[in-house]
């Protein structure tokens, strides 16, 4: 079994979680002979009990999930009838969120020689010399939302042939549909129930998620049909031991004084050399782009000095210095210690076998990857959660997670990319200097033991609704009959969309009458406007592209951006253009954007006592705008300097929990001489460090704002929202757990070691005010009044 890496302090818990036997396996009597065959010959001999109860349910016509495993083989349970499908004179499509996994797909495909199953990737990444061949002969078409969304169901014409013939739709990894984005889907998805009935087709829905709470519930949110589940794992999966770290405490201070931890990334990087010298084949998933790029840059210069250090001139008396350093005494309380390669020509190519993945990378340079990966070429690969969806990247032996992925489905989807086949496999959490990460790190209980969450998605958001319908009425237009496949708020959000004259109402139904395309109405990916490329000035190389709203923080002009492990400063930011211009570089410093919010009250859809206070739900528009960025020394965190920016503001209308204190309460807190301000401030960066505890969401999907003395409420009031138009589910499931949320948030504040507050509990890495005001002791006392039952109420 993989132990746990050196540097025990580190590890605040170990989780050992016992291997599985498999069930009995066997063929269901309609499966295809050459299928069958051709598995035999890769050594599958039939199916688990799992796989062939959801296989025998998709062939019969029922729409099913399968919401099993990391590697419990839910892509047999497809595909077995999908072949079926196809070798019967039917076609099948499937979707894929991540242009990887289908390629990932097509290739296993391809690889069982069936030649009645003609499969094709029709993406991004299709030449277009290709999309007529496919559009005509393919009879297994694998795509993403996206590409369906623009590219297939607005000319459904052109498709009509597949289309008559659909027998099955695969909705592969659906649990990463969630929020803003799943709400989108679960609308494409209706959209292509009414293309397929236009065209006479009925198709049996098949869907394939990691583990979820509800699965046939969420299911039948995301497609808008009855859905059977199957949920009982049944595959074999060797022991995993769990491990979770909490990076040391340094020397340096930061803000206001507070104690800096080292970074999760820092400690990823070490941990992944470590690993890569002792030959065990390692995923580290970092939480962004940058940090990604960071882990893989920081891991590979660390061998390339253990390269230098063992390969140093001999015999040892030329230098002592030399001497020591190419046989170094143990230590097992600082990284690289691990192993040293054999044989003194491998050393050179050390630095070679760890490298970066994201999104954002050219199409060939992902599949390049995912091949040295699976070649054992790489032996470590700083990755987003890009690899986290079921790409086959089998033989891995271990995952770093630097920082909670968000959720536990999320933290075992992760987990399992280790340790197929059987093997024993090692997962490490490192928690970064974050509320939620440090209290899980301390609260495992959190952790083991417990249900994953349920998917949050809301197809009736009228942000995402409206698009969709103008979407549908170009395709095909729509009459009575089709309201109820968009959902019941669909007549309200066709008025106001012909008010808005973005439809026409005629007696045969509903009609788009414009020029430019309906389906630009709709950012699936919830971010706004079209992605901004990032060139190279000297050379106009493409580098990768940024979505618009991210730009604003990470390629503003003056930031540090970093691609496949080179370092380059912004020139340059056209948001007009959509193009931000880098040149390479080598800064000392990191750089992190800042902004000012403004938040209003628009609406109450739901208010409640709560304590002697009162919560609410409604709907708020938020005013964002990046006014600055800072510039921090990579190796100490210093502070260098804070550098103006002159970028326009950014509207959101969403929904928001905010909770409200009359000043007869707040009395014992006045008396104390405690900043209510800072108090409120601290309280609403814990809540947002928690709050993904309670909904399938990360701190960067959901903002805060807080004052002593809000205008639309003149009460002291917290703000937690969406940060997507419209709202994406969160701050409701906040309202609705309102007091477990706020408890753990109280319990996360009083547990920190620390004496006036750190990241670990009441700072937040993305305050717009540079963490002022703040004031743990006022956030206790204020959490503990709202928490406090209300001797004047009866409970609830």
């Amino acid at each position: 079994m993989l132990g746990v890496p050196a540097r025990h302090e580190r590890v605040t818990h170990v989780e050992h979680v016992p291997a599985r036997q498999a069930g009995q396996v066997r063929w269901p009597e309609w499966a295809p002979d050459v299928l069958v065959t051709r598995l035999a010959n890769r050594g599958v001999t039939g199916l688990w009990p799992h796989q062939y109860e959801a296989a025998d349910l998709a062939f019969r016509g029922r729409n099913v999930i399968i919401s099993t495993g990391t590697a419990s083989g839910k892509s047999l349970a497809y595909l077995t009838p999908a072949v079926a499908s196809c070798l019967d004179g039917g076609t099948v499509l499937y979707l894929t969120p991540t242009k990887a996994l289908a390629a990932d797909q097509l290739r296993g495909l391809r690889e069982l020689r069936i030649t009645q199953v003609r499969a094709a990737c029709f993406d991004g990444d299709t030449p277009f010399e290709e999309r007529t061949w496919v559009r005509q002969h393919a009879n297994y078409v694998l795509t993403n939302p996206d590409m369906l969304h623009r590219g297939v169901l607005p000319r459904h014409a052109q498709w009509s042939s597949f289309f008559r013939r659909l027998r099955m739709v695969v909705i592969d990894e659906c649990h990463g549909y969630r929020g803003v984005f799943g709400s989108h889907v679960a609308q494409i998805l209706r959209r292509l129930r009414r293309v397929c009935a236009r065209y006479g087709s009925r198709p049996t829905f098949v869907l394939a998620s990691a583990t979820a709470s509800e699965p046939g519930v969420f299911a039948m949110r995301l497609t808008g049909l009855e859905m059977a589940e199957v949920t009982t794992d049944t595959s074999p999966k060797g022991s995993t031991t769990v491990a979770l770290w909490e990076p040391p405490l340094t020397d340096l201070r930061g803000e206001g004084g507070a104690p800096v931890r080292r970074t999760a990334t820092a400690e990823a990087a070490d941990l992944l050399a470590d690993l890569v010298l002792a030959n065990v084949r390692t995923l580290a998933f970092v939480r962004s782009r940058r940090g990604a790029e960071t882990v893989a840059l920081t891991a590979r210069a660390k061998l390339a000095d253990v390269a230098f250090s063992v390969s140093a001139p001999w015999p040892p008396d030329q230098d002592p210095a030399i001497a020591e350093a190419a046989d170094p005494e143990p230590d097992t309380s600082s990284p690289l210690t691990w192993a040293i390669p054999d044989h003194a020509e491998d050393l050179a190519t050390l630095p070679d076998k760890v490298a970066a993945y994201r999104a954002g990378y050219l199409a060939e340079d992902r599949r390049l990857l995912e091949k040295a990966l699976r070649a054992g070429t790489l032996m470590g690969l700083a990755t987003t959660n890009a690899l986290e969806l079921g790409v086959d990247v089998s033989g891995l032996d271990a995952v770093l997670i630097a920082g909670w992925p968000g959720t536990r489905a999320s933290l075992w989807q992760q987990a399992g990319r280790a340790g197929r086949d059987g093997q024993d496999a090692l997962a490490v959490l490192i928690a970064r200097d974050d509320p939620l990460d440090t209290y899980l790190v301390h609260h495992p209980q959190a952790l083991f033991g417990q249900p994953v969450e349920a998917i949050v998605l809301d197809p009736d958001n009228p942000y995402v609704l409206g698009p969709h319908l103008c979407a549908a009425a170009a395709e095909i237009p729509l009459t009575d009959d089709d309201l109820p496949v968009f959902g019941a708020t669909t007549p309200d959000v066709l008025e106001d969309l012909v008010a808005r004259n973005l439809l026409r109402r005629r007696p045969a139904g509903w009609f788009w009458t414009r020029r430019e395309r309906a389906t630009d109405l709709a950012d699936i990916r919830g971010g706004g406007g079209a992605p901004i490329q990032v060139v190279e000035s000297s050379t106009g190389r493409l580098l990768g592209s940024v979505d618009e709203p991210s730009a604003h923080t990470t390629v503003h002009t003056g930031a540090v951006y970093l691609h496949q492990g080179e370092t380059f400063l912004v020139e340059a930011l056209d948001l007009d253009s959509g193009v931000a211009l880098v040149e390479a570089a080598t800064p000392d410093y990191s750089t992190f954007a800042r902004d000012i919010t403004d938040i209003s009250i628009l609406g109450t859809q739901r208010s409640r006592p709560f304590g002697p206070g009162t919560l609410h739900f409604g709907e708020v528009e938020v005013t964002r705008q990046v006014v600055s960025y800072l510039k921090r020394r990579m190796q100490s965190g210093e502070m260098l300097g804070d550098e103006p920016l002159d970028l326009p503001p950014r509207t959101l209308r969403t929904r928001a929990v905010w909770w409200t204190l009359p000043a007869c309460a707040l009395t014992p807190l006045a008396a104390a001489d405690i900043d209510l301000g800072g108090a409120a401030h601290a309280a609403e960066h814990a809540s947002i460090g928690l709050l993904p505890l309670f909904a399938t969401c990360d701190r960067w999907d959901i903002g805060g704002v807080s004052t002593e003395l809000h205008a639309d409420t003149g009460l002291l009031t917290v703000f937690v929202y969406d940060g997507h138009e419209g709202g994406a589910g969160f701050a409701e499931r906040g309202y609705g757990r309102a007091t477990d949320w706020l408890t753990a948030t109280r319990e996360a504040i009083a547990s920190c070691e620390c004496d006036r507050g750190c990241p670990s509990c009441i700072q937040s890495p993305k305050c717009g005010n540079g963490n002022e005001p703040l004031h743990k002791r006022g956030a206790l006392q204020l959490l503990d009044i709202l928490l406090a039952p209300d001797p004047a109420r009866p409970p609830d």
